[in-house]
Order: structure tokens, then C-alpha cells, then sequence
């Protein structure tokens, strides 16, 4: 990835509007647009995740939106490793990238280069997982605390990798991230590189959020959430990793006869606020003031704001001429 450029980001919580920006943007300014978002990423999972229509895809050239099977592990590294081609091949294609989404960890895998990470014996690696899968969170933890303490404390994923790394590497996952909030976050520690510029635009409508999220899960319902569901539910294994996106698993209980349909979606509604909340603190306190810029997407002048945000990056001014003048010559063409 070119980082002599400014990386621009537009993220916040999830239902916050910030696609409805980033294809407003990407369209008035010929840009392609790179999609961090730890959800869209699987084949298969699309009303449930908010993916971009087909339409929408057609408008605005899309990348890292159904790129890996349900089935597959998909980790911040490895995103940012891809994003960074992505962002080369749509720079080469002549439409400049803007990186989208509410994974911040992906975001910041992006931005900040990465140390060396130990890479595990795939099949070493099934042996030991078939094991790990029948101890619960707490002997997890206690597994951890004795192999990798920095990184008891979190989560049953991040668990399971510092397990798995200190048993089959010897070494200590922790030791490949940062001291600061790296650390607490589960993001890599910076190699010798510098990290790139980047520039932030965090959408966020502020208390209306609640009722946004509530309205959209209304929506993916009305879309054929469940049927996308019982679909998913007859081709995939129970724990395939894209299960864990919001309100699949509440569908899939509801399915299953363990929940009614309503107690689902009120589910859903309740882990999709939980779920913008983290966000909302994660881009609050991870994030360098000065990169960042704030919008409310509900007033009337947010996308002059986000073509503003765009075209004060030095870098961008060149490339908003160049695709105004060739938008220009377009027009003057099919007349």
C-alpha cells in the first residue's frame, strides 16, 4: 500500500449511515470503496450483515464484501494484509480508495504496520482446537493465565490464539502486540515502518441510534432475515464463524422452536446496540483527535461536510480535479 498517501476512513457504529455517505462520496468523487466491516466479509450472510445491495454495488466499485466462506477464520491481520492490495488495485484502476466500516480493529490493523505474527501447523492446529472446543471460558482462561496472563482477560476467540500460539510456537502472543492499548484491544504492535497518514470521518447520529438500529433489524426482517436463516442453518455447521454476526443465532433459535419469532428480533435489536456501543467507545478512545472529523449524518449539510473532509486531504486535491475534468469531458461528449 502507498503510504506516501493519506488513508481515509469513514467509520462509526453500525446503522449510523455511513454507506449512504460513502456511496455519495465515492460517486461524486470516482473513488472505490474498501469495506471494513468484520460481518461483510462472508459469502452468504447479507441481509442480516446490511451489505450493500447489488445496485449499490453496481454503482460504486466494492472490495472485501463476500470474499471468504462462512466456514473460514478470518483475522485483522489478514484483512489488512488484503485491504492493502485492494487499496493498490483500485489506486491502479484510477478510482482512489476510502476505507468504510465499524471494525476498528481492521482499521487499525491497516494504518499501523505489523509485527511478525507466529504462523501455526494447520493440522497441528485442528488437533488442538478439537481439544480447546470442550473446555468452557473460565478453563480457557485458566489456560491462558498460565500460558500468555496479558491476554486472559479477553475474550473466548482471542483465548482460544493465545493458547494455540503459546502451545504450538512457544511463544507469547502478547509479546507480538503493543504495551499501550494495543494490547487491550487485540491489535498487533507497529513494526519499524512508519505508519501511514490517515485521516478519519466518524458518522454518528447520536442518541437517535437506538431507534435507527431497532428500525433497520425491522427491516432486514421484512427483507427475509429468517429465510436467509433457515437457509444458512441447513448448509453450514453450528459453529461456522459467521454465525457469530448479530441476530443470526437469535434467528436461528427461533427457527429451532427454543425462542418465538418476536423475542428474536427483540434479541437482535438488543446485541446491535450492545454491539454500536463498543464501537461507539472503541472510536472514541482509540482513535488521534487531530486525525478525526465528526458527523452527524442527519443534517442537511453532512455530504458537503464528507466532501470537504475529502478534498482537504493535500493528496486528494489533484485526484478530485482530475476526476471532475474527466467527468466533465464525459458529459461534454454525450451531449
Amino acid at each position: 500500500m502507498n503510504r506516501d498517501l493519506p488513508t481515509m476512513c469513514i467509520v462509526g457504529p453500525t446503522a449510523a449511515g455511513k454507506s449512504a455517505l460513502a456511496l455519495a462520496l465515492a460517486e461524486q468523487r470516482g473513488l472505490a470503496i474498501v469495506s471494513a466491516d468484520s460481518r461483510q466479509i462472508y459469502r452468504e450472510f447479507d441481509i442480516g450483515t446490511a451489505k450493500p445491495s447489488e445496485a449499490e454495488l453496481a454503482r460504486v466499485p466494492h472490495y472485501g464484501v463476500s470474499i471468504i466462506d462462512p466456514i473460514e477464520r478470518y483475522s485483522a491481520h489478514r484483512w489488512a494484509s488484503d485491504a492493502a492490495h485492494w487499496c493498490d488495485a483500485a489506486l491502479a484502476a484510477g478510482t482512489p480508495p476510502v476505507i468504510v466500516g465499524g471494525t476498528g480493529l481492521y482499521v487499525r490493523a491497516l494504518v499501523e504496520p505489523f509485527d511478525a505474527i507466529p504462523s501455526l501447523d494447520p493440522q497441528r492446529r485442528l488437533a488442538l482446537a478439537q481439544w480447546l472446543e470442550t473446555l468452557d471460558r473460565e478453563e480457557l482462561r485458566r489456560w491462558c493465565q498460565r500460558l500468555d496472563p496479558a491476554r486472559a482477560h479477553l475474550g473466548r476467540t482471542q483465548l482460544l490464539r493465545a493458547i494455540e500460539t503459546a502451545l504450538l510456537s512457544g511463544q507469547r502472543l502478547s509479546a507480538h502486540f503493543s504495551d499501550d492499548a494495543g494490547s487491550q484491544s487485540g491489535v498487533p504492535a507497529t513494526a519499524d515502518a512508519e505508519p501511514c497518514s490517515v485521516r478519519y470521518l466518524v458518522v454518528d447520529p447520536g442518541p437517535e441510534l437506538a431507534d435507527r438500529i431497532a428500525a433497520r433489524v425491522h427491516q432486514m426482517v421484512a427483507q427475509g432475515f429468517f429465510d436467509e436463516v433457515a437457509s444458512l442453518r441447513d448448509q453450514l455447521p453450528a459453529d461456522a464463524p459467521a454465525w457469530n454476526a448479530c441476530g443470526y443465532r437469535a434467528m436461528r433459535d427461533a427457527l429451532e422452536g427454543t425462542m418465538s419469532r418476536a423475542a428474536a428480533v427483540e434479541r437482535t435489536i438488543i446485541e446491535s446496540r450492545q454491539y454500536a456501543k463498543r464501537q461507539r467507545t472503541w472510536f472514541r478512545h482509540q482513535l488521534p483527535v487531530d486525525a478525526v472529523t465528526h458527523i452527524d449524518p442527519r443534517n442537511p449539510d453532512a455530504l458537503q461536510r464528507t466532501l470537504d473532509w475529502w478534498d482537504r486531504a493535500p493528496a486528494n486535491a489533484q485526484a478530485v480535479e482530475l476526476h471532475t475534468g474527466a467527468a466533465t469531458r464525459a458529459h461534454e461528449e454525450q451531449s
